[in-house]
This record gives structure tokens, sequence and C-alpha cells, in this order.
């Protein structure tokens, strides 16, 4: 049982994560959800197309202007509390490596603390104990925030993954945080270049039989574009492959931009895994 706050989840549901940027800047929209009213659309629309997950990001996660504490909380915080306010059944994420954030938003609503960074301020997890809140526990193999990668290596990445995440969980665990409110993150292109992400979806099944709840962000990711040599927008085809794998090897909550097309690759994959039933069965039978 998945454990959200105070939402369940089974263990053969497989969530959607839609992503809701509150930034100018952002690499896929290019802030098309900076304005209040566009964001809140955002939130109606991926609600209506049954996103169980809304993230809200104050901060992009490349390099860029300086956002800082006061600034992000200002971005996410009312936000937050509005969004709770329209939609109280909604489990509401917040993508930020802050505690100071952490606790604000927290305090205004949400239910998820998505740690995009690894851990890199260790009170986040305290801030998630202390309100009862879910936490993401993600890998970028000592990347800073909103810095890129430079010829990182790892002896074996998939390995590193497994150890970085599960001590970052146990660790929280430690602190108070619900065992079942955790979530485990590879954070493909964080701290990984191409080949690394490429294994970390192909060998993904190691970090599932961990027993941990495992999340991914796949969404438009620079992975699939050099794969694919692809710009950003192009890259949907590419996106729903790589969910496709991580489906079949467990994965179970996704970040995305694209919900109704995630949804389907989601529900298609539950049902040749015996999971979900077909929506409808009348070939041949009627």
């Amino acid at each position: 049982m998945l454990r959200l706050r105070d939402k369940d989840f089974d263990d053969d549901q497989l969530l959607v994560m839609a992503i809701v940027n509150r930034t100018p800047d952002s690499f896929y929209d290019k802030g098309a959800t900076w304005d209040d009213e566009p964001a809140f659309e955002r939130v109606r629309e991926v609600v209506a197309q049954g996103a169980e997950i809304v993230d809200i990001g104050g901060v992009k996660a490349a390099p860029g202007d300086v956002v800082d504490v006061a600034e992000e909380i200002r971005r996410t915080v009312g936000f937050v509390a509005a969004v709770r306010e329209e939609h109280p059944d909604v489990v509401i994420s917040v993508d930020t490596w802050r505690a100071e954030v952490g606790r604000e938003v927290c305090a205004a609503g949400a239910d998820l603390l998505n740690d995009a960074w690894s851990g890199h301020d260790p009170a986040l997890a305290e801030v998630a104990a202390e309100y009862g809140a879910a936490l993401v526990c993600s890998h970028t193999g000592g990347v800073a925030p909103r810095t890129r990668p430079h010829r990182v290596a790892y002896d074996d990445v998939v390995e590193d993954v497994v150890a970085t995440t599960v001590g970052l969980a146990e660790r929280a665990v430690a602190l108070g945080v619900d065992r079942r409110s955790l979530l485990l993150d590879p954070a493909h292109d964080f701290g990984k270049n191409t080949w690394h992400s490429l294994a970390v979806t192909r060998r993904l099944d190691e970090l599932t039989s961990t027993g941990w709840p495992v999340l991914v962000s796949l969404s438009n990711k620079d992975f699939v574009g050099e794969t694919l040599d692809l710009p950003v927008g192009e890259r949907l085809t590419g996106t729903l492959a790589a969910t496709a794998i991580c489906a079949w090897h467990g994965a179970r909550v996704y970040r995305v931009h694209e919900v109704v097309e995630t949804r389907q690759v989601l529900d298609m994959v539950a049902t040749i895994r015996g999971t979900r039933l077909p929506a409808r069965t009348v070939r041949g039978l009627a």
C-alpha cells in the first residue's frame, strides 16, 4: 500500500503525476503556466484527464536565473493552498529540495515533497516527518541543484542508484516518515548521461525489486532526445516507449506532461500484465 499523506493506493495502481510549472523559463512549456489563471486551468485539465497527482514546481531544474527561498515560496505556497481548496481529493506534490519551502507548502496543504536533488538539504526529510507528508528519494550522483553533469562516471550506475535511494529512504524512516510514504526515483538525466539513463531504464527492475515504490520522470527528457535525435517538442513517442518499459518493470508513479497518452500506455501495459481488465471484450464473442 502506497500512502500519500491521507490517501492510500493499492499496489497494482499506476499513478500519473502531472507537471505544473510555476516558472517563466521551464524547458518544455516555456512558461505557459507562469501566470495564475493558465496554471489553474492546467490543474483543472489534468485532474479531468485522470491525473491522481499534480506536481507543482517553482524552480526549473536546469541552470538559469537565481531563485531564492523567498521567491520559490512566493511562486508555490499560495498556489498550493488554492489548488487544495479547489481540488480536495487530488494529491498535491511540490518539486523542491529546500526544507524552508517544504515546510511552507506542507502547511498550505501539500501531500508529497518531490526532492529531485537527492537529499541536498537533509532537513527536507525532517519536514516530511513533521507534517506526515510523503517524500521522493532521488539519485543525482552528487550533482548540486540546478547544475548539469559533466563527464560523470559510475562503476555501475544502477547499483549506485539503488544504494543511494534506498539509503535515503531508510534515513527518512528513521526520522519518522511513514515507510509507506516513500518513493524512489532513479532521476533520469540528473547526474547522468544518456548511456546512464538508458541503463537505468533497461534495468529498472533492480530498483523496483527493492520493494519500495518507484517514481520515474521521463517526460521529454534529453536521453530520449539524444537517443532519437529529436528536439524537446518531438519526444512524446520516445517518452511513451520508455514509459512502457518502466511500467513493465514495475514503476508505480509517472511524472509527465502528457496525461492522456501516458494513461493509455499504462492501462495497456497493466492489461497485458494481467493486473487490469480490458475496457471491453466483444471481438469474436458478440
